[in-house]
């Protein structure tokens, strides 16, 4: 996988904002969404590792 790759569903995101706030999506939202969410996984990863699982759960991400 590509640490580039858009891991967020385009037209879900897409609608999302323009029913909530009536507005358009840029083209660079799904790169910058993916980013965060790439680091949110690295840190969860990082939360079950240290509790010795192979297993990411929920809390992971708090």
């Amino acid at each position: 996988m590509s640490d580039k790759e858009v891991l967020v569903v385009a037209s879900k995101i897409k609608a999302y904002i323009k029913s909530s706030g009536d507005m358009k999506t840029s083209g660079g939202v799904l790169e910058v969404l993916s980013d965060r969410l790439r680091a949110m996984c690295d840190q969860a990863i990082e939360s079950a590792r240290s509790d010795g699982r192979k297993t990411v759960l929920d809390r992971d991400f708090s």
